[in-house]
């Protein structure tokens, strides 16, 4: 290989370790569950998106064994080329309906929907409108598409300020259309969007809206819906993004809106246009879920007894939890090297949970991210607790 391009990337990495920012991922030795056997140790997982128990559910396995007695493991093809199976086409059907919209299209991931998404329904002489702390998914779907959208010229609003969303909604009336994007959860912190305000904003000002609903999937509404079910906002909200890879606990995004919007998609979403489709048991599984999700409401229950009681137990313990409203519970370390440290200290004590740092989230803002989910026991949680409490009092720093 070459030897200046090897040069330059160990030059990067030792930056990243000299900056307490270098990361190394770690084994998972086990299905996914609320204690997991990881690099061969037992852990409490703290750092799963597996918000309803759903990755491991016998139902949703069952599902997928039978669909590769029927399909086989693989699509084939890319959907446009070797042809829609009848599984994907159910699942979208499924999804436009727990979503109350016309229509889905199914991407690969909630990474690839953004990216596919923001660049076809946007053109350069539109601009988009978009809070400060979207997920990093939402920036890169932006910076592909030709619209206006930097900051620097003005165009992001601090975050959930819907006074700077408005003033920044009366710069922008010259250009043709106004795109008005947010988290549904924000990602890193675990708070909500203020959607009803957002939503009356944009009808205010001819603006159309698009929220990325990949942390409030599973989490937020009536069965899991999403934040527009959560604040009743159906129908008005023009493009939705939900993810099948956290609280469906399988893997893909997906697109809620218009007919109109999913045709457009078909014909222009570059990822779904050149990604082979999902193995049909993944669609199978998916299909599972759901009915988990709309029949069940013990795994949500769950989540949300569990959620309650881990926030106020850190309240209680004096930790800083940065306001999140969710599952995703950040506590603040502020220093890097010291949420780094607390991270490797917590593994020893029989606890995973990642340290969130820059450039992921600014610096002076590190954290240690925790994810509470039904498949926690109060067990889990409360020798989590414990642990935290021991590396808190070893570092004192930042809590």
């Amino acid at each position: 290989m070459n030897a200046r391009l090897q040069t330059w990337l160990g030059d990067q990495i030792q930056t990243l370790r000299e900056q307490n920012l270098y990361k190394v991922p770690k084994i998972l030795e086990s299905p996914a569950a609320g204690r997991v056997r990881m690099n061969g140790k037992e852990v409490v997982n703290l750092s799963s998106n597996n918000y309803l128990g759903l990755a491991n559910h016998p139902k949703v396995r069952q599902a997928a064994l039978e669909s590769i007695e029927k399909w086989g493991v693989g699509a084939g093809a890319v959907r446009w080329i070797g042809g829609t199976m009848t599984v994907h086409q159910e699942l979208e059907e499924r999804l436009a309906r727990f979503k109350h919209v016309e229509a889905v299209l199914v991407f690969t991931s909630g990474f690839t929907a953004n990216s596919g998404c923001i660049p076809a329904v946007l053109t350069d002489r539109d601009v988009v409108i978009s809070d400060e702390l979207n997920h990093a998914s939402i920036i890169d779907g932006v910076r592909l598409s030709p619209a206006s959208y930097k900051k620097s010229e003005g165009w992001v609003y601090r975050h959930k300020d819907m006074e700077h969303l408005e003033e920044i909604l009366r710069n922008a009336q010259s250009f043709e259309k106004r795109m008005i994007i947010t988290d549904g959860v924000f990602s890193m912190d675990g708070d909500i969007a203020p959607l009803p305000d957002i939503v009356a904003l944009a009808e205010r000002y001819d603006a159309f809206v698009m929220v990325d609903d990949a942390h409030a999937s599973g989490v937020l509404g009536k069965n899991g819906a999403g934040s527009t079910s959560h604040f009743d906002l159906y129908g008005r909200v023009d493009i939705q993004l939900g993810t099948l890879s956290k609280a469906l606990g399988v893997v893909g995004g997906y697109i809620a809106g218009s007919a109109v919007l999913k045709d457009w998609l078909i014909n222009r979403g570059r990822p779904y246009l050149f990604s082979t489709a999902h193995p049909p048991m993944v669609a199978a599984a998916l299909i599972a879920a759901l009915d988990v999700m709309e029949t069940d409401p013990e795994p949500m229950r769950r989540l949300w007894d569990n959620t309650r009681w881990w926030k106020k137990a850190l309240a209680d313990s004096g930790f800083d939890t940065m306001g999140s409203e969710t599952p995703i519970t950040p506590v603040y370390f502020g220093d890097e090297k010291a949420a780094q440290d607390a991270e490797r200290m917590l593994f020893d004590e029989g606890v995973y949970a990642l340290s969130i740092v820059y450039p992921t989230v600014a610096r002076g803002k590190a954290r240690i991210r925790t994810m509470p989910s039904a498949a926690h026991s109060e067990e889990d949680l409360a020798f989590a607790l414990e642990a935290l409490k021991r590396v808190r009092d070893r570092l004192a720093v930042g809590v």
